[in-house]
C-alpha cells in the first residue's frame, strides 16, 4: 500500500470530524434551535479524557501521557453560522502503546463495548496486510451524537479519538437561529 494511501486513510476519522456539523437542520429529528448539551471546557475535557482511558482499558493498551491532544473549536452551522453563546466542540486525542499483533483483538474489543453502549459502528476496517491503518472502527452515539474512533497508526501503537457534539457552557445563554 503506497505511503499517500496510507495517509489518507488515517485522515479519514479528522475529516468525518471535521465535516460534522454541530447545528442540526430542521429536517432532522432535533431543531436547530433546540437546547444544547451543557459542559464547561474542562469537563467536557475530562469527560473525553476519561473515555480514552476507558477505551485504552478494553484494548489492553497503556496511554502514551505526553500524547494528550485536545483541540477546541466553536461549532458552525451547515450554512456556516457562528453563534457568539460560546458553544463548542472538542476533538480529543490520545495515542497508546500495543504490541502490531495485539491491534485486531484490541479494534474487535473497542467496536463490540461500543455496540454494547449504544453506538451506530459508521466505519470499520480490517486488514491484517496493511503496515499501518489495516485496523480501524468509527462510531457515532445515536442520540448523543458524540463520535469516537479508534485505529492502529503503527506497530507499536493505536490512536484513540472522541469528537464531542456542539456543547454550550453551563452559564451562557443559548442564542436562537
Amino acid at each position: 500500500m503506497s505511503a499517500f494511501r496510507r495517509a489518507s486513510l488515517a485522515l479519514v476519522p479528522m475529516l468525518v470530524l471535521t465535516l460534522g456539523g454541530c447545528v442540526s437542520d430542521d429536517t432532522t429529528k432535533n431543531g436547530k434551535n433546540d437546547p444544547l448539551p451543557r459542559m464547561s471546557r474542562d469537563k467536557a475535557q475530562a469527560w473525553a479524557k476519561h473515555w480514552t482511558e476507558s477505551m485504552a482499558r478494553t484494548a489492553k493498551a497503556e496511554i502514551v501521557p505526553s500524547t494528550h491532544q485536545a483541540s477546541f473549536t466553536n461549532c458552525q452551522g451547515k450554512n456556516g453560522e457562528s453563534a457568539k453563546d460560546g458553544r463548542f466542540t472538542l476533538a480529543y486525542n490520545v495515542r497508546a502503546e500495543l504490541p502490531k499483533a495485539e491491534h485486531a483483538a484490541a479494534i474487535r474489543a473497542i467496536t463490540a463495548e461500543l455496540q454494547a453502549q449504544g453506538f451506530k459502528i459508521v466505519g470499520s476496517r480490517s486488514d491484517a496486510t496493511a503496515d499501518r491503518g489495516g485496523y480501524l472502527v468509527q462510531a457515532q452515539h445515536p442520540k448523543d451524537r458524540q463520535y469516537v474512533s479508534a485505529g492502529d497508526v503503527s506497530d507499536t501503537r493505536i490512536t484513540l479519538n472522541i469528537r464531542t457534539p456542539c456543547l454550550l457552557p453551563p452559564d451562557a445563554e443559548q442564542q436562537e437561529f
